[in-house]
């Protein structure tokens, strides 16, 4: 039938509004900024970059790869590497953004950068109200504003943080495994005694060598037998 998805709509609304007068489960708006509705789990605002342990700095999980700056469809991310290398949440040196600049006056919340992360660094926050007299300087946030803990992520999306934690306890236990066993093998290779190396001698005995004749007594005892 034509226009019964607008029918069913308008429907709901009117039962909404009546409904509203005698029952709080109607209700479909609050006294905004007095009350406020938790969000969901699958909001997603601006991003932010995670960092593990008390210190932003040492914690964070980016290391500049640059991946998300190439895939950002406005281009609003800005990176520069550094110049040189930390331990990463796995323990492995890497690079680490010396700037990382997000205008989130022009990002428009796509969360292509979170999909393309390969190392968990950068989620999408759930804070919407970012307004600021300075429309330039004030919504170009820096690596220190966009770093946020682990814990705060477990807070918003706690079932996608869950997964995640999973993972990379996953991925550096394989790493420590692998660690462990290369350790063991450099240890056991310097244990095991040194070998001389004995130089192959001939196995045929030495012959001992035919005296050679002249040709001219070769023709004379010829002679002699005949």
């Amino acid at each position: 039938m034509l226009g019964e998805g607008i029918l069913k709509g308008l429907a709901e609304t009117a039962r909404n509004f009546a409904g509203s007068y005698v029952s709080a489960e109607r209700l479909t708006t609050v006294q905004y900024p007095e009350e406020r509705i938790a969000p969901i789990e699958a909001t997603r605002d601006f991003p932010f970059l995670v960092y593990d342990g008390g210190d932003w700095e040492a914690g964070m999980r980016c290391v500049a790869c640059q991946i998300c700056e190439k895939e950002c469809p406005p281009q609003c991310i800005y990176i520069e590497k550094s110049k040189d290398k930390k331990p990463d949440a796995l323990g492995k040196a890497q690079f680490y953004p010396a700037r990382f600049d997000i205008d989130i006056s022009v990002c428009m919340s796509c969360q292509i950068c979170v999909e393309v992360c390969p190392f968990e660094a950068i989620k999408m926050d759930t804070e919407f109200e970012l307004s600021t007299t300075d429309r330039f300087g004030g919504l170009l946030y820096d690596r220190k504003e966009l770093a946020k803990s682990n814990e705060h992520y477990h807070k918003i999306h706690p079932t996608e943080a869950a997964e995640v934690d999973t993972r990379l306890a996953e991925e550096k236990a394989k790493a420590d495994a692998k660690a462990r066993a290369a350790a063991a093998a450099a240890a056991a290779k310097a244990a095991a005694p040194v070998q001389t190396a004995v130089p192959a001698q001939a196995a045929v005995a030495p012959q001992t060598a035919k005296p050679v004749q002249p040709a001219g007594d070769s023709t004379a005892e010829s002679e002699t037998k005949a």
